[in-house]
């Protein structure tokens, strides 16, 4: 036997040796599943017949699932069929009910927003309406937002009786309303228009079956104002949606044809390629996406994709960094598994999650991927991108850090109070969405609105003198002219809240201005008003109307 033979029978062996063992793996792995369900079962059995006190079934198995996905992606979910229908409307835009968001507050629920156009708002309901009673049934002590809404939701054309209490009207206000239950639609492109007279906006606030129709819409009224010299696209907390919506508006501005976004799946030899499929709106068109910490999935892969074809400025923060893909499973009893199937890839070949939900600290948290850790792709100009911590911007718009006094002005609901009064007080008298100021009169009615025993300071300067005082004397610094530079700072430092409120008078104008906003006028004309003094739609217009700088970005 020549030395060739010899090589091919060891190469069949070593073959057939991997078969036998990649085999053996395999069922040693439904050895040990088998096993494991067994064991689970076993446990759950003697549970049920002989654990001291009665177990609650659903519960207990609910908690048991809950667990085992808790060691996965946050994005794997189980829904019975009762939790489906928040399911369903992220792909469809759209749910019945009453059309109010609600919260819980201070031990009760209250309509925190109802929506524009919506039965509940065309019945009366205002915001911060507390609910005192459904249909007759006065809401019980501890019941929840999530117990509200179940009872609110139903089908379109169904009533609902609510009685609730008004703040600011007048004392103890009680009323009675009725509510026909409708089709409550999510407008995914709530505004578009001109930010001047060559620049156009369009706002995108999720990826359903309408968004895609409707920015194509925007995109062509926008084009017939012959002045066009460029569109600004907002994707600024737009949490994703459907992954072809973001494909079919990457292709109004590519070629046709051109590679979007890839998906790979368990086992490198899976791979789904998403190309446009239609002819483009606008080849040339300068274009400018932003960005925030809150852009996601979807958006990402419009905004990376457009990025990595060189066909836009990216303008903003950098993005959330989700790069996984998700797909419905059917399971038992009409259950459903969202499940993380796949991660997709943009067109420089980069993927942008941002977490390794594979790897785990210790204490079971996870954590971003560092910068050290990411690499180096290139655009189609070649310039330089990273993977692994979502999408840096071409241009990172700087924004003040928030100060405690705005968190707690937030967190407090003070604006969002003062806002309820201001409405209950100037009933439907206002100005017209493009008339209406914040006005140093309606500032200094909101500071005497806050009661200064009431408002909550996080005393961090008291809290960084007393520790310093303490280390002093622990050190044997303190003695009498120490503690009279103590005392003298401490003297300094005290919080005066008249000053404190003027000094953040830019910042809570804006705070003071979306709370009214949300209560006059609709949602398009909150988005218009918001974009005042925007920075990073400023920076957005300068860049577009500013052709070398453009040009020079996108590597021309």
């Amino acid at each position: 036997m020549n030395i060739k033979n010899l090589g091919r029978i060891a190469v069949l062996a070593a073959t057939a040796l991997c078969c036998v063992a990649a085999v053996s793996a395999k069922k040693d792995e439904k050895t040990r599943i088998a096993q494991n369900l067994n064991i689970f079962n076993s446990i759950y059995r003697e549970l049920h017949t002989s654990y001291v006190d009665s177990l609650d079934s659903d519960k207990v198995i609910r908690y048991a699932i809950d667990a085992m996905l808790g060691q996965m992606d946050p994005y794997t979910e189980y829904y019975p069929l009762q939790e489906q229908e928040d399911l369903l409307q992220i792909s469809s835009g759209e749910f019945s009910g009453i059309g109010s968001f609600i919260m819980q507050r201070d031990g009760k629920v209250v309509l925190s927003e109802p929506q524009w156009g919506s039965p509940a708002r065309k019945a009366g309901a205002k915001h911060g309406d507390i609910i005192i009673a459904i249909d007759g049934d006065t809401l019980p002590k501890g019941y929840t937002s999530a117990d509200a809404s179940k009872r609110l939701r139903g089908k379109s054309g169904t009533e609902v009786r609510l009685t609730l209490k008004r703040p600011y009207a007048t004392p103890d206000s009680i009323i009675d309303i009725t509510v026909t239950r409708g089709t409550i639609r999510t407008n995914p492109v709530p505004y578009s228009g001109m930010l001047n007279d060559s620049i156009g906006y369009i706002a995108i606030t999720t990826f359903n079956e309408n968004t895609a129709r409707l920015v194509k819409e925007a995109l062509l009224d926008l084009k017939k104002n012959p002045g066009l010299e460029g569109v600004v696209l907002d994707l600024r907390d737009n949490g994703g949606g459907l992954l072809e919506s973001a494909v079919q508006i990457a292709g109004y501005f590519v070629p046709k044809g051109t590679r979007i976004v890839s998906t790979k799946y368990r086992g490198s030899e899976h791979e789904k390629i998403y190309k446009t499929t239609q002819k483009p709106v606008d080849l040339q068109l300068p274009l400018a996406v932003l960005v925030n910490g809150n852009t996601a999935s979807a958006s990402e892969i419009l905004s990376g994709s457009l990025q990595d074809l060189d066909r836009a400025v990216i303008i903003g923060e950098r993005s959330y960094g989700k790069g996984l893909v998700q797909t419905s499973r059917p399971l038992p009893y009409d259950g459903l598994l969202k499940l993380t199937v796949a991660r997709y890839y943009i067109p420089s070949g980069r993927l942008i999650q941002a977490i390794d939900y594979s790897h785990r600290n210790p204490d079971g948290s996870v954590a971003r991927i560092p910068d050290s850790l990411t690499n180096v792709f290139r655009t189609v100009a070649g310039r330089e991108v990273r993977d692994g911590g979502g999408i840096t911007p071409d241009i990172k718009v700087e924004k003040p850090e928030m100060n405690r006094l705005i968190y707690n002005t937030v967190a407090d609901f003070w604006a969002y109070d003062y806002a309820t009064r201001y409405a209950a007080r100037q009933g439907e008298n206002m100005p017209s969405a493009d008339a209406f100021v914040v006005t140093d009169s309606i500032f200094d009615d909101f500071k005497a609105f806050i009661d200064p025993d009431k408002f909550q300071y996080d005393r961090l300067c008291e809290s960084g003198i007393k520790y310093l005082r303490e280390a002093a004397e622990n050190e044997g610094y303190m003695n009498d002219s120490v503690a009279a530079e103590f005392a003298r700072l401490e003297g300094l430092l005290q919080h005066d809240l008249n000053h404190d409120l003027d000094h953040n008078k830019p910042e809570l104008i804006k705070l003071i201005d979306h709370e009214l906003s949300s209560r006059y006028y609709d949602e398009g004309m909150q988005v218009k008003r918001r974009l005042r003094g925007d920075l990073d739609v400023e920076k957005a217009v300068e860049v577009l109307m500013d052709p070398a700088r453009y040009n020079k970005l996108l590597g021309k």
